[in-house]
């Protein structure tokens, strides 16, 4: 197949795919053609060092890396702080509170950068990139990352008593209101 007939022909499959939207399948294939090299070169990392991989990871692995997952991915896709690693593929659009914000993917013309700014800006596309990161991590340097898990589980945990502290304290001063 000629170049020029293969382009026609991925024209019509992005036309049969989305007919009343742009979708940026080729910056999806490249997200998934780099997500499958970053996972294979952990794959032969791990044969490499010969370390070994457990055949079942402990249940208090899997719920530690679960928490941290989960802080890791809202703390890069939607935390204010990071908002300048998202910059270039996102816009700002509004707070949607405690400390995080609601950003926009740009799309010039770009379907990498499109594919980019929808992955950064998703807690939960970005949480299979971070959960294999920290799984990887687990096999060859458990130590660390069981430290590093631990922190953003702490921080996790934290987010949670923060707000439910906030909901009391809204509780306590509205029963007040309600007194007077």
């Amino acid at each position: 197949m000629t170049q020029g007939g293969l382009k026609q022909k991925v024209a019509r499959l992005r036309q049969a795919y989305a007919p009343h939207e742009q979708r940026p399948l080729g910056g999806y294939l490249a997200a998934m053609g780099t997500y499958a090299m970053v996972t294979a070169s952990l794959a032969g990392l791990v044969r490499a060092t010969g370390r070994p991989v457990p055949e079942r990871p402990a249940p208090a692995d899997v719920v530690l890396l679960s928490i941290a997952t989960h802080k890791l991915s809202r703390l890069l896709s939607k935390d204010a702080i990071t908002s300048p690693l998202r910059a270039p593929f996102t816009r700002y659009d509004h707070p949607i509170g405690s400390g995080e914000v609601m950003e926009e993917v740009r799309d010039q013309g770009s379907s990498t950068r499109h594919a980019i700014g929808e992955l950064l800006s998703c807690p939960f596309c970005l949480a299979v990139w971070i959960a294999t990161g920290l799984t990887g991590g687990l096999v060859l340097a458990p130590r660390l990352t069981r430290l590093v898990a631990t922190a953003l589980t702490a921080v996790a945990a934290s987010d949670f008593l923060q707000m439910g502290y906030a909901v009391a304290q809204r509780a306590a001063e509205g029963g007040d209101h309600d007194d007077r």
